[in-house]
């Protein structure tokens, strides 16, 4: 087993939390309420000006000492940069064109191409910043060209799934290097609408980048429960390439009415909902000790997301749920008490080889 490692938290994503309205309207108040709340580390939405000029902490050290130093007044750290809404746009089917022109500047709007170009230089961008701040993983989604062909009827034409797949692939292959020349992990969260929605979906990915070391997963077992998918087992075929994890419960509860497609409703409608923390179905009992087992030692960040619950109670809850769950792992065994210690010679005795 490896040496002692436990992971780190509580920690919570800005990205629903953040608003117009103070405190939720700049980093230091957005900070200062965190710390409020019991968190000791904070997730940072890149695209959101009000939290962090992005292509400056990808430029200045003096910047990114400053943010840090900003959350450190507050006596947090920084866990990671998310670029989740961006990453999306690396891979856009025409299908969605105009409801992701809404996460772009108005300036690439209406122009796919350019609007993909803005995309990757945003994540050239969050490559740097974050080696200048120190990280050492990043999140983002990978974007989706397949998705709308996810339940095929007619049948997929030959070949449409591979081509759709190794596009994918080579628009993240440069950028995955870049982050490799940073020393930082690009963390993909499994999550339906993009193609990595699944085990399968993520090794037809890794698979056509031969495996990229700095392609890996971002663990939110959410996302499994709305699909019915095993998320222990999860956890037990990746473990070596999960490097963040959120914090997401969900309840499933199908009836006559909605499955896992929920019928175009409303989130209080839908079979599958997304819930706070400990209100939901997953078992994070099960997940922190599986993880530990793994020697996983990142961040476990709150992201709140409930279709019912007031975000300040959720906040509050989540991070002293978080807290509650990690295992400050242990760098002896249980019963190191009664070792006998190591000799070969009384092993081949009690064996009855001498």
């Amino acid at each position: 087993m490896s040496a002692k490692t436990t992971i780190k938290g509580p920690a919570v994503f800005l990205a629903q939390f953040a608003a117009d309205e103070p405190p939720f309207d700049t980093l230091p108040s957005l900070a200062e309420w965190a710390a409020n709340k019991g968190f000791k580390a904070v997730q940072i939405p890149t695209w959101d000006t009000r939290l962090i000029d992005l292509p400056t902490a990808a430029q200045s050290t003096d910047y990114c000492d400053d943010l840090r130093g900003t959350l450190a007044e507050h006596g947090l750290e920084l866990a990671e940069l998310a670029s989740h809404v961006v990453g999306q746009l690396v891979a856009v089917h025409p299908a969605h064109d105009v409801i992701m022109d809404g996460f772009a500047p108005e300036a690439v709007r209406g122009n796919p191409a350019a609007r993909r170009a803005w995309a990757e230089e945003h994540l050239q961008h969050a490559a740097r910043a974050s080696r200048r701040l120190g990280l050492g993983t990043h999140t983002t989604f990978t974007g989706s060209l397949a998705w709308p062909y996810l339940y095929p009827y007619p049948q997929w034409p030959e070949g449409l799934i591979d081509e759709a797949f190794t596009e994918l692939a080579a628009r993240w292959k440069p950028l995955l290097d870049s982050f490799d020349a940073e020393g930082v992990d690009t963390c993909f969260e499994i999550h339906p609408v993009e193609d990595t929605h699944d085990g399968h979906s993520w090794e037809m990915f890794l698979d056509r980048l031969n495996g990229h070391t700095r392609a890996n997963i971002m663990f939110d077992p959410s996302h499994f429960v709305l699909q019915g998918l095993d998320y222990l087992a999860f956890i037990d075929h990746y473990h070596d390439r999960i490097r963040a994890f959120h914090v997401k419960d969900a309840e499933f509860r199908p009836d006559g009415k909605s499955g896992a497609y929920g019928g175009f409703q409303p989130w209080e409608k839908r079979a599958g909902r997304f819930r706070s923390p400990g209100d939901g179905q997953v078992d994070f009992k099960a997940i922190f000790t599986k993880l530990a087992t793994y020697r996983f030692d990142g961040w476990a960040t709150l992201e709140w997301e409930c279709f019912i619950k007031n975000p300040e109670d959720g906040a509050r809850e989540g991070a002293a749920f978080i807290a509650d769950h990690i295992i400050s792992v242990s760098d002896r065994a249980f019963d190191d008490f009664v070792k006998s210690g190591a000799d070969k010679g009384a092993n081949r005795a009690m064996l009855g080889l001498e």
